[in-house]
Parts: C-alpha cells; sequence; structure tokens
C-alpha cells in the first residue's frame, strides 16, 4: 500500500504523513473489518441461540417433537452449539486480520517478510505435526457442533461409551452413563456416532408368549393396551403414531415373541415401554392368559 505525495511537500510533511499516516490508515482499516466482521457472527450466532435461523436450523431437525423443541435442554443445546460456533469464527478471523494487518505494516516499513513467511511455513508444519491430535480433535468438534450430530442432553451409542451428553466441547465431549460415571471422549476419536434423542423415537418391546397361548388373541390384548396408553391424559402427546404389532419375531420349542412397536417423543421411548409392561402384565392376568415374557 504506497501513499503518493507531491514532490513540492516539505521534507517534515513527507515524514509526518507518509509511513506513519499508512500505518495508521492499515491499523484503522483492520479494527473496522474486524468490527464488521464480529458482528455479522455475532448476529449468526443469535440465530441459531433463539432457533431462527443460522446454520443447519435444529427446528427442521427435529420436525414433529414440539414438545421436546420448548424444553430447558434444547435450548440450552442451541445456545452452546452457537457461543461455541461463535467463538471458534471470531478467533480465526481476529488471528487472520493480525497476521495480514502485520504483514502488510512490515512491507509498508521496509522489512524483507518473505524470509519471515518462510521460517512461519516451517513452524507451521513443525506444530502441525506435533499437534496433529490436537488439530484433528478439534476439527472434529467443529464439523460435529455445525452439523448437530449431538447436543447437551441427547442419549448417545459412541461406540465404546453410552450415555447423555452432559457438554460438547470443540475437543472432548463429556458424556455420562447409566452408572453416574462421566466419560470424557477425545472428539477427533469419535468414528460413529448413535443418537437416540433426534425428531423421535421407538419404544420395542418383544413379548414372549409360552406354548399353547392363543397368539391371535394376544396380539389383539397388545394392542388394546397400547391403544390405552396413547388415550391416558398423563401421556397426552408422547405417542405421536399409532401403535402396531408387527407380528411373530421369534419361534422356538418354548413359544413365540410378538413384537409391539410405539412411536414417541424423543426420550420418552423408556418411560413408554415400561408402562407398557406394567400394563401388559395386568392385561393378562385379567383376561386368564398365560404370564408373558418381557424383555
Amino acid at each position: 500500500m504506497i501513499l503518493e505525495l507531491p514532490r513540492e511537500t516539505p521534507e517534515w510533511v513527507r515524514s509526518l504523513l507518509g509511513t506513519p499516516l499508512q500505518i495508521a490508515v492499515i491499523v484503522v482499516v483492520a479494527m473496522v473489518t474486524r468490527w464488521i466482521l464480529l458482528r455479522i457472527i455475532g448476529r449468526i450466532a443469535e440465530g441459531i441461540a433463539n432457533g431462527s435461523g443460522g446454520l443447519g436450523r435444529l427446528d427442521d431437525r427435529l420436525a414433529g417433537a414440539t414438545a421436546f423443541l420448548s424444553s430447558p435442554l434444547t435450548s440450552a443445546r442451541r445456545e452452546q452449539r452457537a457461543r461455541t460456533t461463535a467463538s471458534v469464527l471470531k478467533s480465526a478471523t481476529t488471528a487472520v486480520i493480525a497476521v495480514v494487518a502485520g504483514l502488510t505494516v512490515l512491507d509498508t516499513v521496509g522489512a524483507r517478510i518473505t524470509p519471515l513467511l518462510a521460517s512461519a511455513g516451517v513452524l507451521g508444519v513443525a506444530l502441525g505435526f506435533g499437534a496433529q491430535t490436537m488439530i484433528k480433535d478439534l476439527i472434529a468438534g467443529i464439523f460435529m457442533i455445525v452439523e448437530d450430530q449431538y447436543g447437551v442432553g441427547d442419549v448417545v451409542d459412541l461406540g465404546e461409551v453410552n450415555g447423555t451428553v452432559e457438554s460438547v466441547g470443540l475437543r472432548v465431549t463429556r458424556v455420562r452413563d447409566a452408572d453416574g460415571t462421566v466419560w470424557y471422549v477425545r472428539n477427533g476419536e469419535i468414528l460413529r456416532v448413535g443418537n437416540r434423542s433426534q425428531g423421535w423415537a421407538r419404544a420395542v418391546l418383544d413379548v414372549g408368549l409360552s406354548a399353547g397361548t392363543d397368539v391371535v388373541r394376544a396380539q389383539a390384548l397388545l394392542l388394546e393396551v397400547a391403544r390405552s396408553l396413547d388415550k391416558d391424559p398423563d401421556f397426552t402427546g408422547v405417542v405421536i403414531e399409532e401403535p402396531k404389532v408387527w407380528g411373530l419375531e421369534a419361534v422356538s420349542a418354548d413359544g413365540v415373541a410378538v413384537r409391539l412397536v410405539v412411536k414417541t417423543q424423543p426420550l420418552r421411548q423408556w418411560t413408554v415401554a415400561r408402562e407398557l409392561r406394567r400394563r401388559i402384565l395386568d392385561a393378562f392376568a385379567t383376561e386368564g392368559l398365560p404370564r408373558p415374557t418381557l424383555p
């Protein structure tokens, strides 16, 4: 960046308005650019946090789960996702602008920046090899957050770890299992994600019927029990589709297994399955049918 001054300009004016002025302009332009970009990032993050827009809008991914969308866990999930994404983008923006402005200033004062760039390249390669595990974790964390693979409050299967997500960071995800143990999983080591909390869930019961049980009558009873649960005020809105009996799942010398499935709101499948087990036992006893085997 070169600022040309008239030849008749006095030397002291040249000294004052030459290089110092160019440096001042570079700094001001860098600061204004940074302020504008950070404002844009902040607006995007605010849209994600409010669920009104942004990257990978969460509402669209959880269509049909109205009660879940309004829960505090979902709000915390959106806010954390927005906060982490904004932090990464702001830090990267600041770093890029600072490097570009610094190199431009050095070039303005006449410094040779070619050797500096070469040294920085060698240093970057060395740091890349030394910190490749951490870089891998950070990149994986960014994609997990932006793609909304899981969030705070989700019940997930990460391979060796199963449980509820308590925190999602750029490098580490914190998961608490059913025993209360807290696991810290590096994002770069997560090869697969099974999320039991997005969109909808399904309670699946394989009801074991002893040999000699009237299978047709038992299937009708199972469907009747599931429908009665759907009509219970305590489970209003929990069951989101008509319950179904898929039929015989297994046949053995001791009897058969009939599969009952009920589509539910996310994270409610276990509550529904427990209540179904209790009601099925009561219904079979009332109807005089042999006691079923329940998983």
